[in-house]
């Protein structure tokens, strides 16, 4: 009966965020609103509709099983988080959790169109909805939501739980962390060129997921050479294993340590991405991170790495005067330019390709995308792009792939 549903959840307790979350909400509006005597059309047409658009608007519009199952392996809450940061729950919390998962179930296999089907104005008012309750993803792939307490404590303990369990990039904006909604897509298979620089991130990356000793890095070179793209793609090859990306913009390091103690209990694995990474003389950011990298009391969670991408080998701009200036201690001005590189323990360079190398690169780029062209023709084309560009890299020769794969589909010639 609706009375009785919905008075079970509202007991919910490990859970009871979920009722505030717009399938749910809508849902228990709906079950009010058939339980209440007299029944008023009007509300339960209206509560229908909001109950039916909040169902549309998830992944799992035809599914009230799935959608509800993606909102409890989202959720963040005393069970999950701890589960998530592998302490075993309190007996009672894991309890309370088994309990809420067997009302939640309830809820999900509720034949509500047969209890709309005995109200009398159900066909005038209410626009027909697939209902389909068959079984959820693992680790929900039960008709008992309670038997999977403790399969849902394993995929916390694995992939997180709330907002790290839902996004696996982040931007750290004055203290917070904001999820990027749309990361980048790119993959490894997408880049070209460069295959010792990118072995190298790869193994040191796969050794960090894998629980072993790795190193810091630092990626440094000319610019459009895929330092930045590389270190996107490492995120989405390794995003299922427990990847995560925290992107934090120079004028935020002295926050750091901040941001390191709020991840440093969870199961994933953290690369903290500094992009376009300089610094001018006298800047305070220079220390904070030469702190956390190595130097400082606390040290650098073990599931912590720092990416950086740079134009300069040597982080800490110099000029001139900095080597010929009236120091006393003119060596010991020296080290300190050169002191924050040395301590990434990896420093991978991305230099230019000559042309025959950019060529390659357009060659193979004309190959991903299936392309009939006659190939002189496009690398004529291709070279002639690049010098009035004034450089080869390979952000010109996705540029120019972009260019071709345009011209081509409105009939014109390279």
């Amino acid at each position: 009966m609706p009375v009785v549903l919905h008075a079970r959840l509202q007991s919910l307790t490990v859970y009871r965020q979920l009722l505030e979350k717009p399938v749910l909400k809508t849902l228990c509006r709906l079950l009010e609103d058939l339980a209440s005597a007299p029944q008023d059309p009007i509300c339960i047409a209206s509560s229908y509709g909001a109950f039916s658009a909040a169902l549309h608007a998830t992944p799992y519009p035809h599914s009230l099983p799935r959608a509800i199952a993606a909102e409890i392996l989202n959720d963040d809450n005393p069970f999950s988080s701890a589960c998530s940061a592998e302490r075993e729950p309190d007996p009672l919390l894991f309890a309370a959790a088994r309990r809420d998962l067997s009302i939640l179930c309830e809820a999900s296999f509720f034949d509500l169109s047969k209890l709309l089907a005995v109200w009398p104005d159900a066909e005038a008012l209410l626009a027909p909805h697939p209902w389909n309750t068959e079984r959820s993803f693992a680790p929900l792939d039960n008709d008992d939501w309670a038997l999977c307490v403790e399969d849902i404590a394993a995929y916390h303990a694995k992939y997180g739980c709330g907002r790290f369990a839902q996004h696996r990039a982040f931007l750290w904006r004055a203290g917070r962390m904001i999820p990027v909604e749309h990361p980048d897509p790119i993959r490894l298979s997408d880049l070209k060129s460069y295959e010792h620089q990118r072995r190298i991130a790869i193994d040191n990356t796969l050794a960090f997921i894998n629980g072993f000793e790795a190193n810091n890095m630092l990626l440094y070179g000319d610019r459009g050479t895929g330092k930045s793209s590389t270190v996107k793609a490492l995120l989405n090859e390794y995003a299922d294993a427990g990847l995560r990306m925290i992107e934090v913009p120079k004028e935020y390091l002295r926050e750091l340590p901040d941001l390191t103690e709020q991840i440093a209990g969870l199961p994933m694995k953290f690369i903290l991405f500094i992009d376009d990474l300089s610094f001018n003389a006298n800047d305070d950011n220079f220390a904070a991170l030469k702190a956390v990298l190595e130097g400082g009391l606390a040290s650098r969670p073990s599931n912590v790495l720092i990416y950086a991408t740079s134009n300069r080998r040597h982080l800490l701009k110099e000029s001139f005067s900095d080597r010929d200036g009236d120091d006393v201690h003119r060596g010991d001005t020296l080290q300190e330019s050169v002191s924050l590189s040395d301590r990434f323990g990896l420093s991978l360079t991305f230099l230019l390709p000559d042309k025959q190398h950019f060529l390659e690169i357009v060659g193979q780029m004309a190959d991903d995308c299936g392309l009939k062209v006659d190939k002189d023709r496009l690398l004529a084309a291709a070279e002639r792009w690049a010098i009035e560009r004034g450089g080869r890299s390979p952000r010109y020769a996705r540029q120019f792939m972009i260019d071709v794969q345009a011209r081509l589909s409105r009939g014109e010639s390279l």
